[in-house]
């Protein structure tokens, strides 16, 4: 059974960083792509960042361009996602997901971390 934990959420004030991680487990693992979601308060899952293995592309939403990075480890099954410039309308629930092949979507997802960012 594959799992994803998520690591790294907190509070910060506006204008700080953190830095969330994403380690996967299982033995029947399989990625062709990883990625972030987050919903915040009395709002619906929204999309933040994506990363291919393959040539490693990576996707933003545009509210977080210039601010988030997201990157990965394929060797330890791990994707990162550095958040600088932090805004309080970032605070949310940052799910990390999975996506085992192209046009599958993500089919895989963990339980979520708290970021709180404080105005």
């Amino acid at each position: 059974q594959v799992q994803l934990a998520e690591s790294g959420g907190g509070l910060v004030q506006a204008g700080g960083s953190l830095r969330l991680s994403c380690a996967a487990s299982g033995r029947t693992f399989s990625s062709y792509a990883m990625g972030w979601f987050r919903q915040g308060p009395g709002k619906e899952r929204e999309f933040v960042a994506q990363i291919t293995w393959s040539g490693s592309k990576t996707y933003y939403t545009d509210s977080v361009k210039g601010r988030f990075t997201i990157a990965g480890d394929n060797a330890k099954n791990t994707v990162y996602l550095q958040m600088n410039s932090l805004k309080y309308e970032d605070t949310a629930v940052y799910y990390c997901a999975n996506s085992e092949a192209p046009g599958m979507g993500y089919n895989q997802w963990g339980q979520g971390t708290q970021v709180t960012v404080s105005s």
